[in-house]
């Protein structure tokens, strides 16, 4: 990718990195605590703001389940290289914005943004934290104009829905969509489904036109695995 004369490149499979080098005057923000490495050349000014436009627009975002600071890097006197590292195992999907397009992204996605990006709250519905965590169900916006970059787990599987066309999905499972598509979380239907099918009360309903990336692998089902090999308390 090239934004103006900024560069990038993901390197890496299973665990990927994103690398990006920024020239005197660019400027690219991300969530506090997101850094991998940089050059000396590079510096970082945190605060509340950073992509999003207010202060009540980072509280409402942190209560979403994203970070209230952000950290802005940018070139001093020469240009310089920054490092993010996914989190977890899959893929780090890159987007481009325009004023026409705007994109929808599970709550922990956000990786880094140019400058012109903006990150809000977009969706938050409490489901039961039994079945999604404290912070219930979360959407978060990317809007505006430049690049972002996003972090979806497991594989990624793309569709593209046509209009009126539906897909049905465990909420875990979403990754990130058009904001042309619409969205709605629906209650599987039969006492014996939500008793007995173990697939939980809820799915995400997308709904075309618009494009749909999906993971394959969900937090919630991560910690399950791993349950078995933790230490016990004690």
């Amino acid at each position: 990718m090239n934004g103006g004369n900024m560069d990038s490149r993901i390197i890496g499979g299973v665990m990927p990195v994103l690398e990006i080098t920024l020239n005197p005057g660019d400027k690219l923000n991300a969530e506090a605590g997101q850094l991998s490495w940089m050059t000396e050349s590079i510096r970082l000014h945190t605060s509340t703001k950073g992509a999003s436009t207010s202060l009540l627009g980072a509280v409402r975002r942190a209560a979403g389940g994203g970070g209230l600071f952000m950290t802005e890097y940018s070139a001093h006197h020469a240009p310089g290289r920054v490092a993010f590292a996914a989190k977890l195992p899959g893929h780090i999907v890159p987007l481009a914005l325009d004023r026409d397009g705007e994109y929808l992204v599970h709550r922990h996605g956000f990786l880094c943004a140019t400058e012109d990006v903006r990150l809000a709250l977009s969706f938050q519905r409490r489901l039961g934290a039994g079945i999604f965590g404290g912070a219930g169900f979360t959407l978060q916006r990317l809007s505006g104009t430049g690049h972002a970059w996003v972090e979806l787990s497991g594989e990624v599987i793309p569709y593209t829905l046509a209009p009126g066309e539906t897909l049905r999905v465990h909420p875990g499972h979403i990754g990130l969509f058009d904001a042309s598509v619409d969205f709605d979380i629906t209650v599987i239907k039969g006492i014996r489904n939500i008793l007995f099918g173990g697939d939980g009360l809820f799915l995400a309903q997308l709904t075309g036109p618009g494009r749909v990336w999906l993971q394959s692998m969900t937090i919630s089902n991560l910690a399950h695995a791993l349950t078995p090999y933790l230490p016990s308390g004690g």
